[in-house]
């Protein structure tokens, strides 16, 4: 059974890293230029990518659709099954890889890949 508060707890963290996101999507130079709104940004991705992969896996997970092979196939999931839109699939799945590199491959990062991808809430 999906446990709706878990749910919503989860999704209202979205909406708020979002709202952070889209804020800063509109940062001056000025700010871009200070070493920490970068790695701000960059975590602020991370934790709104992985409250996503939470409500995915949980779904999945409560739904009874087997054990995804990772994230990116529990959004695929739930796309599949109806609980996402097929582009919202994925877009999600994209998102995934996006956090995985965020993640595990940070030194390597292009920094101005994060910087195009701040600019999509303006």
């Amino acid at each position: 059974m999906v446990d709706e508060d878990r749910v919503l707890r989860l999704l209202r963290s979205v909406a708020d890293d979002t709202a952070v996101l889209r804020q800063e999507a509109g940062a001056s130079q000025e700010r871009r230029h200070d070493p920490i709104w970068l790695r701000g940004v960059k975590y602020t991705f991370v934790t709104a990518i992985e409250a996503c992969v939470d409500v995915a896996q949980h779904i999945c997970a409560a739904e009874g659709w087997g054990p995804p092979a990772d994230n990116g196939d529990a959004v695929r999931l739930c796309g599949k099954h109806g609980v996402l839109t097929t582009d919202l699939a994925v877009s999600m799945r994209k998102a995934v890889g996006f956090r995985n590199v965020l993640v595990h491959d940070y030194i390597e990062v292009d920094d101005s890949i994060v910087w195009w991808h701040s600019q999509i809430g303006r």
